[in-house]
């Protein structure tokens, strides 16, 4: 007998000991940082454990599964979006949300990512719905705000808090895709053929501004180089005419001047009469005058008769010499 009362006593104390451990392990709950915990009494909301160590009435309280309380992303498959002008779309799309309410997300709602994820299709689908392609791929910023805007003032009640909401992609149909390369292919060429024109058209500026400044250039320069030789030629006008006036030249001196300077009178290929001046024979005569002995005589006495003028000399064209002076004296003579 003794015994089977000491295997009875060691059998009640196993399993008091067994229920004093079920009890501590129903009691006690440590809920970690960033999770929540919603507590059921008898099936009925009771509170809300926060992080640290709770104790629960044990076989009366029950603790569902832990919520997490940081911000989580979701990313959803591509989702068809039909355009304003009737074309489909595929948009990949990322929704950055937040449990702010454990209870809310544990009794409003069945599955808050289901939820938030069908929100955001039919949502997306609305506002896409209201734009044209070309809108569609260049209002990405304004579709993001709409969607946040309509996913947190909706999903507020489930005690959730949409932060962003992101369009991660946008892929038109295929046809659409070569039409869009071809016309920015377009595009790119119109915008090189215009670069090049204005290149052109501002090389063209520059060739001409240059052209003309050298041309001004060139003028002032030619300006300054023929004031510079007139000042030159009236200085040696100057100088020769002092020369002469210093020396005091003679008639017979200014005669053999004066038969130099005809045969360029004749020079020219245009020539076919020369009038000879009538003075041609006052200078020969002037001249034999010089070489003959007693040359301090009375012109005209004892002189010989004037020679003939020189045979090399080109008559010069009618219009390029003067008239000729009738004197009775000598009139002239025609070759």
């Amino acid at each position: 007998m003794i015994d089977v009362v000491q295997t009875v006593l060691v059998l009640l104390a196993l399993v008091v000991v067994v229920l004093v451990i079920t009890v501590l392990v129903r009691a006690i709950r440590v809920v970690p940082q960033a999770r929540a915990g919603v507590v059921e009494r008898l099936g009925r909301y009771q509170k809300t454990l926060l992080p640290g160590l709770n104790v629960l009435v044990p076989f009366i309280d029950r603790m569902r599964p832990l919520i997490d309380l940081r911000e989580q992303v979701v990313s959803f498959p591509p989702q068809p979006v039909i355009t304003e002008d009737n074309l489909v779309v595929s948009i990949d799309t990322v929704v950055y949300f937040q449990v702010t309410d454990a209870r809310a997300a544990t009794y409003e709602i069945a599955n808050y990512l289901v939820a938030v994820e069908q929100l955001t299709t039919t949502t997306l689908r609305n506002v896409v719905g209201g734009l044209n392609l070309e809108e569609t791929l260049t209002s990405r910023d304004n579709i993001n705000g709409q969607l946040r805007v309509v996913l947190d003032e909706a999903t507020g009640k489930w005690g959730i808090r949409v932060n962003r909401v992101e369009l991660k992609s946008i892929e038109p149909p295929a046809s659409i895709q070569d039409s869009m390369e071809q016309q920015m292919r377009a595009e790119r060429s119109r915008r090189a053929q215009i670069l090049t024109a204005e290149g052109g058209k501002q090389a063209a500026i520059l060739q001409a501004e240059g052209s003309r400044q050298a041309a001004i250039l060139q003028a002032e320069g030619e300006a300054q180089a023929r004031v510079l030789r007139a000042e030159g030629e009236a200085k040696a006008i100057g100088t020769v005419f002092d020369a002469i006036h210093a020396g005091r030249p003679d008639s017979s001196l200014l005669a053999y001047q004066y038969l130099q300077t005809l045969p360029k009178i004749a020079e020219g290929q245009a020539n076919k009469v020369w009038i000879v001046p009538s003075e041609l024979s006052e200078a020969l005569r002037g001249l034999g005058a010089a070489f003959k002995p007693g040359a301090g005589q009375e012109p005209g006495q004892g002189s010989a008769p004037a020679p003939a003028a020189p045979s090399s000399i080109r008559p010069p064209h009618p219009s390029a010499v003067p008239e000729p002076v009738e004197q009775p004296a000598a009139p002239a003579a025609t070759a």
